[in-house]
């Protein structure tokens, strides 16, 4: 089950099925999908995941559901799981990941498709596919590189073993270690860039997910767009105009 709820200025997605360590069945990945339509129409400044209860985030996969499937529905399963985890990434807003216990197999590849991720003290990660004679399907092979490195991906994915949190922090994958009450802590986190522009905050998420898909050069041509495009804005004036007036901003989103 999926629930929408709103924390002050931010949407908070719980993945509440703690009896099932939250795991993720075809049906919850599609009730995800919906409910990435009322965050995008939002006015929320970020978007918070969580799972419901101490013991997980999401244990990923629902297993049962898996066996005996043929390969057009498997593929055509992958495919809806890519696509409904690359809105996130998609939002107008940044996203956080919660790890709050348990985050393997899909429920990690939810985690990574998030802006930022931080974790609990208890928190355990890995992508164990290969111990069912699988990989992961939902954009682990493709994201975990990108934040970790190579190595380190294929030593989690060929392996599928778990790491704790201090590994987890250690190598990048998440970025902050939290004590206390875990919402509070992401929005907290989230209070750190959530009062800038946010048309500001998509040029630089753009830019730097554009940087590992290109060479240097075109990279280096795409910041200059974004960061032209950024001088445009009013909030551009608005901060550059409180800089020289010694004031605290007031961005607009324009």
């Amino acid at each position: 089950m999926i629930e929408l709820t709103r924390a002050d200025e931010f949407a908070v997605i719980t993945l509440n099925r703690p009896d099932a360590l939250n795991a993720l069945s075809f049906a919850s990945v599609a009730e995800l999908d919906r409910t990435l339509d009322q965050v995008a129409e939002s006015d929320a400044r970020a978007l918070l995941v969580i799972g419901a209860g101490s013991r997980a985030f999401c244990a990923g996969a629902d297993i049962k559901e898996l066996e005996g499937r043929g390969l057009v529905a498997e593929k055509r399963g992958a495919e809806r799981g890519q696509a409904t985890f690359a809105r996130i990434e998609r939002l107008p807003m940044p996203s956080i990941a919660i790890i709050n216990g348990y985050a393997f197999g899909g429920g990690l590849e939810l985690a990574l498709a998030c802006t930022l991720r931080i974790a609990t003290r208890n928190a355990r990660m890995a992508l164990p596919e290969i111990k069912l004679g699988l990989i992961p399907g939902y954009g682990g092979t493709q994201r975990l590189p990108r934040i970790v490195g190579e190595a380190r991906a294929l030593d989690m994915i060929l392996t599928g073993r778990t790491i704790d949190a201090e590994e987890a922090h250690r190598i990048g994958l998440v970025q902050r270690l939290v004590d206390g009450e875990p919402l509070a802590a992401g929005i907290a986190y989230a209070r750190e860039f959530s009062g800038f522009s946010l048309p500001v905050l998509g040029f630089a998420r753009e830019a730097v997910g554009r940087a590992l898909a290109t060479p240097l050069a075109e990279g280096l041509r795409i910041e200059a767009d974004l960061s032209t495009l950024a001088f445009q804005t009013r909030d551009a004036a608005e901060g550059m105009a409180a800089f020289i007036a010694k004031r605290k901003p007031k961005f607009n989103d324009e």
